[in-house]
């Protein structure tokens, strides 16, 4: 049974629909990531989980209970999850006693309080701060007293509202291990938005795609950033390459696909004559100078047209009768010579590559 389950929740301000008949099931103990662009409806749905709102229409259950309407149960539910906001909040007060303001808020003995903060203090990294004041820190560390003051309580649901936002590399990386830590050391279900598309590949279990206040797609890391169900999803997720061609031919999964004035070889359940997208992600391209040294059934000469530096990788755009864009190294870039006006094969596997039918 799902820990937290929502039925054709909508929610609606005015006019305006922010969230569509969500449905939506996380297990106890997940790690589930929302992502979609600004505005898709990410807050609102985390404030709706949390019942800091009342959803317009819909139903929430928290460990199959029906919770969307009692108060009490709302009220009881509420002490058994914590939400750190974006902009981290902290109080006037040292880091101690901010992380253990909900621990005094219940009662608990002065003991167990300490205990209880010095361990999460060791935990976050914040030990040799505890006595300074929480509004003296920097950005990424009070982000990670805000978590720390949400973990203590040991919620069941720990809600996270793009919490590595404005934040710098570092920042990041410790935020991560912290997240990652509390899923494992507590087997805290966590739901967390974020735009940060790789954080969402490292961090969860599985991911749903929130565009115009619609679940479009719910998924495994990998079922999402490959396998995407619509060019909305594909675009979004960063496939570059993505083409527009018809089924030709069938030999089993084998498929022809007629794309311009070339054809390219894929996998696909689709039937000859549909209309499809054919995606390739620019990691699956590779270069080469000579026809015969790729074993892919997919080689195409062509002429680069562009090359873009990005750190220690190059993006290449190459006109292959249709456009492709690949991600190489610096190192290879240079090797193979592969500046503006060269001619180059490049190749990539039947296997890399997903189609969608156009009309999805």
């Amino acid at each position: 049974m799902s820990l937290i389950e929502t039925v054709d929740l909508c929610q609606r301000h005015g006019e305006h629909d922010i969230l569509k008949k969500i449905n939506l099931k996380v297990d106890k103990g997940e790690v589930f990531t929302l992502i979609g662009p600004t505005g898709a409806g990410k807050t609102t749905l985390l404030r709706l989980i949390d019942l800091l709102e009342a959803p317009t229409s819909g139903r929430i259950y928290f460990d199959g209970i029906d919770i969307t309407e009692s108060r009490k149960l709302r009220f009881e539910v509420r002490r058994r999850m914590a939400f750190v906001l974006q902009k981290p909040v902290v109080f006037n007060m040292s880091v101690y006693d901010n992380i253990a303001y909900g621990l005094k808020w219940r009662r608990k003995k002065r003991d167990d309080i300490r205990e209880k903060v010095n361990s999460i203090l060791e935990i976050v990294g914040l030990m040799p701060y505890k006595n300074r004041n929480a509004r003296t820190l920097s950005g990424g560390e009070a982000q990670r007293v805000a978590i720390a003051r949400a973990t203590v309580i040991e919620p069941d649901v720990l809600l996270l509202d793009e919490p590595t936002a404005n934040l710098d590399p570092t920042s990041i990386s410790k935020i991560e291990e912290l997240i990652s830590h509390i899923a494992h050391h507590y087997g805290t279900t966590i739901i967390m938005a974020t735009h940060d598309m790789p954080q969402g590949q490292r961090l969860a279990g599985r991911i749903g795609v929130l565009m115009n206040g619609e679940i479009l797609q719910v998924g495994a890391p990998n079922e999402i950033f490959c396998s995407p169900n619509s060019k909305e999803i594909a675009e979004f997720v960063g496939i570059e390459n993505i083409l527009s061609g018809v089924m030709i031919e069938r030999d089993d999964n084998l498929v022809t696909i007629a794309v311009n004035d070339g054809t390219i070889q894929a996998m696909s359940d689709y039937a000859i004559g549909d209309r499809v997208y054919v995606l390739i992600r620019p990691e699956d391209i590779t270069f080469t100078l000579a026809k015969d040294s790729s074993s892919a059934r997919n080689i195409f000469k062509g002429k680069i047209t562009g090359t873009t530096p990005v750190g220690q990788l190059v993006r290449i755009k190459v006109d292959c009768g249709f456009p492709l864009l690949s991600v190489v190294t610096k190192r290879s870039a240079e090797e193979l010579n592969l500046t503006i006006g060269e001619e180059v094969y490049a190749s990539f596997k039947a296997t890399a590559i997903h189609t969608i039918k156009e009309w999805s």
